[in-house]
């Protein structure tokens, strides 16, 4: 793993109006995330996990600080350029698939290589290999409804690797599935990633989700503890 930083964060901010009330949400982030590192973000929920994942992935912006990835400052990018940034660059899987249901499966995952215009023989190897990996070969023209809740987490987490992303984004992928298939997915995504040399950030408030990580940070109350183990709940 190399030891320099992928992600710099400086002094990030980000609060939001609620009914007439100002609400911070995140307070004052600094974090530096190392490129190749598998680093889990832990907290209870509302303590802006989600935010922050949202920022790094550039479809929020903070209201102060500096967001930079590999050299880049997403936070100074206009939009059509941090939308073409996060396209090439960034992969995210969610806790509820998110796959499109109108595609099949093989389809879900060529979208993100079409849109980076990758050269089709390579779409197709790519499409196979993935497949392959995730143990779905046999369902590649299937529809997102005719598979179980963890065979859809896996085509989403070849989808958001499909595009070879500098940073690969999991926003708690296992907590819609029971706890046998979200162990399951928990190794296919971390031995991927680590497989691909893929910089990790796993949200979860789930500590023995976390500990599966290089590293753990803990949001509470929107400021980062580095280091923590632990989570008083």
């Amino acid at each position: 793993m190399s030891e320099q930083p992928l992600i710099r964060l400086q002094g990030i901010t980000r609060g939001y109006r609620d009914a007439g009330v100002n609400r911070q949400v995140l307070r004052g982030i600094d974090l530096q995330i190392r490129s190749g590192e598998c680093l889990a973000l832990l907290g209870r929920s509302g303590s802006g996990k989600s935010t922050l994942l949202n920022l790094l992935g550039g479809i929020d912006q903070p209201d102060s600080g500096q967001i930079e990835i590999a050299g880049e400052r997403i936070d100074q990018m206009p939009e059509p350029r941090r939308t073409r940034f996060r396209r090439r660059h960034i992969g995210v899987v969610y806790q509820f698939f998110n796959l499109i249901s109108t595609l099949c499966v093989a389809e879900n995952l060529r979208l993100p290589l079409e849109l980076n215009r990758y050269p089709e023989p390579e779409i197709t190897a790519r499409v196979a290999s993935l497949l392959e990996q995730v143990g779905l070969a046999d369902r590649a023209r299937d529809f997102p409804d005719q598979l179980s809740g963890g065979e859809q987490q896996r085509v989403a987490i070849a989808r958001a690797l499909a595009h070879r992303p500098l940073l690969l984004l999991a926003d708690e992928p296992t907590g819609n599935l029971d706890a046998e298939t979200g162990r399951q997915i928990l190794d296919l995504l971390t031995g991927i990633s680590r497989g691909e040399r893929q910089t990790l950030v796993l949200v979860t408030h789930s500590l023995q989700v976390a500990r599966r990580a290089d590293r753990v940070v803990t949001l509470e109350r929107g400021s980062l503890i580095q280091g923590a183990t632990e989570v008083a709940w």
